[in-house]
């Protein structure tokens, strides 16, 4: 199976829902899911945690980012409504239906969504990240794991890669001249010089395919596949 999940930020004005939030303080909204009918008619199912019935359609009627909606459910401060996004939006989630995304869990306040998506394959959130700047949506990439490897922290670090990285940093490893030498670093972390060089390598790596390669279309998912055969 596998799989890599990445979650992302998308500024509220870039996104959806933006005005409407702008309008209420502390406002929060969350997508249920995501109904595809097919690749150019996509329909969000979003909880919103708010005010009265009536102070929220009002401002919903009046945002950019709303074609339509229907309320679906009221449950006291929540209410389920099922909406029609303007294209911009829309763009965002059909390239996801086409490379085969798939939102895990999507929350906003006023200034931002956090998004956590699934995709089948490393290019395919590359060609979709590509596909995001090319219309001018910015994505802000937080997290991403293989699901094969178990969730990892923010760009694909372990806890123990973050950790040294950290220390490292922190006790002037990269300062020019260094402030520290690597087995003066291992004594302190009580490691090995070898565990402490691998967890380096493995560390930078992650960074490096987390950070610089996101966006690329030179197949380096294939690339990696290779080195590590």
């Amino acid at each position: 199976m596998g799989g890599t999940v990445v979650e992302i930020g998308l500024a509220a004005e870039e996104f959806a829902l933006s005005q409407t939030a702008a309008r209420f303080e502390d406002l929060q909204y969350e997508i249920e899911r995501v109904v595809a009918h097919d690749t150019d008619h996509v329909m969000p199912y979003v909880w919103i945690d708010g005010p009265s019935v009536g102070e929220i359609e009002s401002v919903l009627e009046d945002d950019d980012s709303v074609e339509e909606f229907d309320r679906l459910a009221d449950l006291e401060e929540e209410r389920l409504y099922r909406m029609e996004w303007v294209d911009q939006i829309d763009t965002l989630v059909q390239i996801l239906v086409e490379e085969d995304g798939a939102i895990l869990s999507a929350q906003g306040n006023g200034d931002d969504w956090t998004l956590r998506i699934l995709f089948p394959t490393r290019d395919a959130l590359s060609r979709t990240h590509d596909y995001c700047e090319d219309q001018g949506l910015r994505m802000d990439i937080y997290t991403i794991y293989n699901v094969d490897d178990g969730r990892k922290g923010r760009f694909g670090l372990t806890d123990s890669q973050q950790d040294t990285l950290l220390s490292a940093f922190e006790r002037g490893y990269y300062e020019i001249p260094r402030d520290t030498s690597m087995t003066e670093l291992a004594e302190e972390m009580d490691v090995s010089h070898q565990a402490l060089s691998e967890r380096l390598r493995r560390g930078h790596e992650a960074l490096v395919e987390n950070t610089v390669v996101i966006g690329r279309e030179d197949g380096t998912e294939n690339e990696r596949e290779k080195r590590e055969a």
